[in-house]
């Protein structure tokens, strides 16, 4: 699997999203700078990491859904390669169109950092095929704006289609019907606030979030 993982000014978790994918694949992804206008050749994944792109101005992932390379990820998925954002990456996606609806403030106005409860919603994404619908993992968080909003037509929408991917069993930051990742409608691009490439060694304090990079390798192998 040939990975990429764009930096922005201001991520600061791209190397933990790099070391997951190096430690499930053995391959080490490539860094791909925001102001590139190409992906390297043969990228069969893109992930966008967390952090605070351009320090969270405007709007957070407002200005790094503009970067130029964000046009090359756009074609990407147009192919059919999988687009996963997480965090800050998640709110890069909406704000490029790339997925419904908007990360706003927590509710509380509080930066939540924590480990959460996550309910598998979809199974049978590129994303989540490690794991059973409706199984439970953990899974931390670390986030300020990750309050997920979407109008209810919307809402009715992606949870028709089988689109919310994860679901947080609590409440935790005021996101609309608890929803904690969404997918496109194609299925190639997921959205989430919490972070698997933190849990993916049982040293960390859990392994739940490795079994999101093993499918993702073993359905671009295959």
């Amino acid at each position: 699997m040939t990975a990429a993982v764009v930096v922005f000014p201001g991520s600061n978790c791209d190397r933990d999203l790099a070391v997951a994918i190096d430690s499930v694949t053995g391959r080490k992804p490539n860094m791909v700078w925001h102001g590139e206008t190409e992906l390297p050749a043969g990228t069969d994944l893109i992930a966008l990491p967390g952090g605070f792109s351009y320090g969270d101005y405007l709007r957070s992932g407002a200005m790094a859904a503009r970067s130029p390379v964000m046009r090359a990820v756009i074609a990407a998925v147009e192919r059919g390669v999988p687009v996963l954002g997480v965090c800050n990456g998640f709110q890069v996606l909406t704000e490029a169109g790339l997925l419904p609806g908007a990360l706003m403030r927590n509710a509380g106005l509080n930066f939540v950092c924590r480990d959460v409860e996550l309910t598998v919603e979809n199974a049978q994404s590129v994303f989540t095929s490690r794991y059973s619908a409706g199984e439970t993992i953990r899974i931390p968080v670390a986030h300020h704006d990750g309050n997920y909003t979407a109008d209810p037509e919307t809402l009715d929408r992606i949870e028709g289609e089988g689109r919310v991917a994860f679901r947080y069993t609590g409440e935790v930051n005021g996101s609309a019907r608890r929803i904690a990742g969404v997918l496109n409608a194609s299925g190639n691009v997921l959205g989430m606030m919490p972070h698997p490439e933190r849990k993916i060694e049982a040293t960390h304090g859990g392994d739940d979030g490795r079994r999101l990079f093993e499918g993702l390798m073993e359905l671009i192998a295959a």
